[in-house]
C-alpha cells in the first residue's frame, strides 16, 4: 500500500472489501448507521418491518427519515433485513463471500466489530448506477472524478458521511493481515427498541 493517503486510499479499501465479499461495489462511510440512512434515502422507502431487537440507532434513524416501522419477532444473529426495502443491517456479519446479489448490505468497523477500525462503515451492491449516486452522497454530493470540486457544473443533495482517510488506511492493514475478531464474537443480546418512545 501506498504510505501517502490520498483519494487511492479509499479506493483500494473499496476493492479490497469487494474482494473479500464478493460485492461488485462497494461505498465508504463514516458509520454503518450514515450507510444505512443513505440506502434509505435513495431508495425513498417510506416504509419497513424490522426486529424490535436491535441496537438503538437502527430505529433512531428511521425515525429521524420519518419512515413508518413495523417491528417483528424476527430472530437474528448477524445481520437483518429491512422488510419492505432490499437494505441490510450487516453490522455484525462481517464474512469473506458474505455479498447477497441485488440487495445493500450495511457494514460496520466500529468498536467490538469483525474488522474493527473503531470507526467507519460501509455499503456492498451490485447496481452501478445506484453506487454512483450513493458515492456522491456521502461526499457531500461531490463527483471525486471532478478536481478541484469547485469545477463540478452539477450538483445534488450530499452528505458529509464519507470514511476518513486514516480509517480506509488501518482498514486495509488489518483486513489484508486478516485481523478480524472471530465470528462467533458478534452474537450480542440487544433490548426490545419497539418500547423506547421517541420524543420530538
Amino acid at each position: 500500500m501506498n504510505n501517502i493517503l490520498s483519494y487511492e486510499t479509499l479506493t483500494e479499501f473499496e476493492d479490497l472489501l469487494c474482494q473479500y465479499t464478493g460485492a461488485p461495489y462497494c461505498v465508504l462511510t463514516d458509520s454503518c448507521t450514515h450507510a444505512i440512512e443513505l440506502c434509505l434515502r435513495q431508495q425513498n422507502v417510506k416504509s419497513v418491518a424490522m426486529p424490535r431487537h436491535t441496537y438503538i440507532s437502527a430505529l433512531m434513524v428511521l425515525h429521524k427519515l420519518n419512515i413508518d416501522v413495523e417491528f417483528n419477532d424476527v430472530e437474528w444473529q448477524y445481520e437483518y433485513n429491512y422488510l419492505g426495502s432490499k437494505i441490510w443491517d450487516s453490522a455484525r456479519g462481517f464474512c469473506s463471500g458474505m455479498y447477497r446479489p441485488g440487495q445493500m448490505q450495511c457494514l460496520s468497523f466500529g468498536h467490538t466489530k469483525r474488522l474493527q477500525i473503531g470507526h467507519g462503515g460501509a455499503i456492498l451492491l451490485d447496481n452501478k448506477e445506484e453506487y454512483t449516486q450513493l458515492k456522491r452522497m456521502a461526499y457531500d454530493g461531490r463527483d471525486l472524478s471532478v478536481a478541484p470540486w469547485q469545477l463540478q457544473p452539477f450538483w445534488k443533495v450530499g452528505y458529509h458521511y464519507n470514511m476518513r482517510l486514516e480509517d480506509a488506511a488501518k482498514g486495509i492493514e488489518m483486513l489484508t493481515s486478516q485481523q478480524l475478531t472471530p465470528l462467533e464474537t458478534q452474537l450480542v443480546e440487544y433490548p426490545d427498541v419497539s418500547k423506547i418512545n421517541i420524543e420530538a
